[in-house]
Parts: structure tokens; sequence; C-alpha cells
């Protein structure tokens, strides 16, 4: 513990890192992308969707993930997850009745603010409630989603298939609404909040640590893109995981209490995420150390 907070002092973190004084959505956005040019200046806009490996310094990371993707390790999860997508529901329907075209080129809307309920629905609560109304079985309609890794892997192959069907759309998520808004306020307190024993903001890796190797065996990404390869395959855990799983796991290694999977407070951080990646093309499902 105290060399973590000799080497935070020594990098300028210590207190270093505070949120943002108040500003609409769009002015956040101008500071976050702000941030990110004068950072890595040398980084084209579109290739932050790419994750770590575009960061200087992080080529050898890169010639990995480029060689891995000439087969995409993900590949076998992303067939379950078309399987599951396309076989018919006990009334003969399957998830594409749920959506609009089908399920394409919609993703990149994803998570929105629903208005009628007063809440962020994510593309996972859309699936989840597209199975139970056509009388779907699947493990992950009733599992602890915390517990249960095979009926979460299910979700998340799930999931990823139909990010997969709006792969290369831009992001562009509605915050028209007060209430978008509101959960937006939500989500960007949370991101900057410090939190565990470490004190770590979510800002205090992806931003100022973004690029650098903290111990954690790589280095770490930036917040600019970091939602839009996900669900994600990384070669750490072997398989396709959710977003809410990663939340999980930053959490415990800041040291601090994790949440629920598909908790409130998770479907807000994630829209301001996503909407901090405006413009970026979504390359879910993707592949990450």
């Amino acid at each position: 513990m105290k060399k973590i907070i000799m080497l935070l002092a020594v990098l300028g973190l210590a207190g270093a890192i505070s949120m943002p004084a108040v500003a609409s959505p769009a002015e956040d956005l101008k500071q976050f992308r702000e941030h990110f040019k004068k950072k890595f200046p040398t980084v084209k806009f579109d290739n932050y969707a790419n994750g770590l490996y575009t960061l200087p310094g992080n080529e050898d990371y890169r010639d990995q993930w480029q060689a891995f993707n000439e087969f995409p390790p993900y590949e076998l999860g992303l067939a379950e997850g078309k399987k599951d997508w396309e076989t018919p529901f006990p009334n003969g329907k399957t998830f594409a009745s749920c959506f609009k075209n089908g399920g394409k080129n919609i993703a990149q809307g994803y998570p929105y603010w629903d208005d009628k309920n007063r809440k962020v629905r994510t593309a996972e609560m859309d699936l989840m409630d597209c199975a139970k109304k056509n009388g779907g079985t699947q493990a992950f309609l009733k599992a602890d989603l915390d517990k249960d890794t095979k009926a979460r892997v299910a979700l998340a192959n799930l999931t990823a298939y139909f990010y997969g069907l709006s792969k290369g759309q831009r992001v562009s998520v509605d915050l028209s609404k007060p209430g978008a808004v509101k959960a937006y306020e939500e989500g960007k307190k949370f991101w900057w909040a410090r939190k565990g024993q470490l004190n770590f903001a979510c800002s205090n890796c992806h931003m100022d640590l973004a690029g650098k190797n903290f111990g954690g065996g790589q280095p770490l990404s930036a917040g600019l893109g970091h939602p839009v390869g996900w669900p994600a395959f990384r070669t750490l855990w072997g398989r396709i995981e959710t977003i809410h799983f990663r939340y999980k796991t930053c959490l415990s290694q800041g040291r601090a209490k994790p949440l629920k999977h598909g908790s409130a407070t998770y479907d807000t951080l994630q829209l301001y995420e996503t909407y901090m990646s405006s413009g970026l093309p979504l390359t879910a499902p993707a592949m990450r150390n």
C-alpha cells in the first residue's frame, strides 16, 4: 500500500484529479476529447476505438492484438450468441422481432433513457425483456449474474452478437430529455468520485494513467473509446464478458466494493462513458488483453 501511495505522489495523482466544474454534457465532451488530444497528439480520433493498442509505447501489445485478430478468440462465443439470437422462442418469434431493423444498426444508441419508466436502458436489459415477453427460458433470466458465470457469459455472448450487428456504426447517445441528463450526471459523478482503499477514481486510471502500466500486468486503456468494444473477450478471462463485469473487476482492483451486475449505478456509468465516446465507431465484440 505504501509503495502505491508513493507512486501516486510521484505521478502527481494524490489529490490531483477532481470532478470538473458544472458543465453541459456537450461541454464535458469537448473537454474530455481535448484532454486526450493533448495527452496523445499523434493518435487519430477513430483509433481510440481500439483500446490500449492504439496508444504510443504499446507497439508490442498492438502486434500481439493484430495477430490474435487474424483468428479472433471471441468467435466461439459469438457463434453461441448468434445461435441464441436466431433460435425461436416457444411462440415462434426470435430476438430480432423485438428490435427496430431486426436489431441491425441500432446498438450505437445504447444505453438510452427510458422516459416512461424513468431509467437508463442497456442492451442487456432489452434483450432480457424480449426473452421474458416471448416465453424464453434462458438461464440468465433468473440467475444471479454475479455468481453464475455460465449464465452471465451466455448473456454476454448474446449481447456481443447484438452489438456485432451494428459494428462500425458511430456512437450517438440521446441526452435530449431532462431525465437522461440527470442520469448522465449521476454516471459522471461516479466516474470522478474517489472510492476504495486506494482512493482511486475511474479518471485516475483511464485519464492520468492511460497508456501506463500501473502494476496490473498491462497498460491501462484510455477512457475515450473504452465502452465501444464491449462486450469483449479478454485473454485473462478466456471468454466474452459484459461491461458490467468489467466495472466489477475495476472496482475490485482499486480495492473498492463492487456493485451488483445490472445495478442502476453501473447503468448510469455506462451512459456517461458511452456519451464521452460519441462519434467513435462500435468495435464490439472486441479482443482485449
